[in-house]
C-alpha cells in the first residue's frame, strides 16, 4: 500500500520554515551589528573622557609653571591651581618640587576613570611620573621648567 503525499503541500511547509530561518538570521545579524556599534561608541566615549582628563591635567601643570615664575611656592596662584586640580580631575593633586640646578617639576596626578587602562594593564609600561612611580589606577602629567 502506498501513501500519497501532495508535493505541493510539503513544498509550502518547507518554504514557510525556510522563510522563518532567513528572518531569524537577519534579526541576529542586525542585533550583533547593533551591539558592535554600541560597544564602539562606549569605547570612544571612555577614551574621550580620558583625553579630556589628560588635557585638564596639562592645563593645570602649565598654569603651575606660569604661576611659579617670579613667585614663591606658597603664593596664592599656586594654591588656587592646586584647588582647581581637585575640581577638574577625579581626586586630582598638583605639586611643584625642585629637582636641583634651578630647575623644578610641576606634577599633576589623578585617578584614572573606571574602565580605562591602568599602568599595569597596558603592553608598554608607562614611564614613571618624574621621580615618583605611578601607582596602579593613577595617571600623571609632569612638566620640567627652569626657575
Amino acid at each position: 500500500m502506498r501513501l500519497r503525499t501532495s508535493k505541493a503541500g510539503s513544498h509550502t511547509a518547507f518554504t514557510r520554515g525556510e522563510s522563518l530561518i532567513e528572518v531569524m538570521l537577519a534579526v541576529v545579524l542586525t542585533a550583533v551589528t547593533a551591539l558592535g556599534l554600541i560597544a564602539a561608541q562606549l569605547w570612544m566615549i571612555r577614551d574621550a573622557r580620558a583625553a579630556a582628563a589628560r588635557e585638564h591635567a596639562a592645563l593645570v601643570a602649565d598654569a603651575l609653571v606660569e604661576a611659579m615664575h617670579g613667585a614663591s611656592r606658597s603664593s596664592a596662584a599656586l594654591v588656587q591651581w592646586r584647588t582647581r586640580a581637585g575640581y577638574l580631575l577625579p581626586q586630582g593633586e598638583a605639586s611643584v618640587s625642585g629637582s636641583g640646578d634651578r630647575t623644578s617639576v610641576a606634577r599633576v596626578t589623578w585617578h584614572t576613570l573606571a574602565g580605562a587602562s591602568r599602568s599595569g594593564e597596558v603592553i608598554d609600561m608607562p614611564p614613571p611620573c618624574g621621580d615618583v612611580a605611578v601607582p596602579a589606577g593613577t595617571a600623571c602629567v609632569v612638566l620640567a621648567f627652569a626657575e
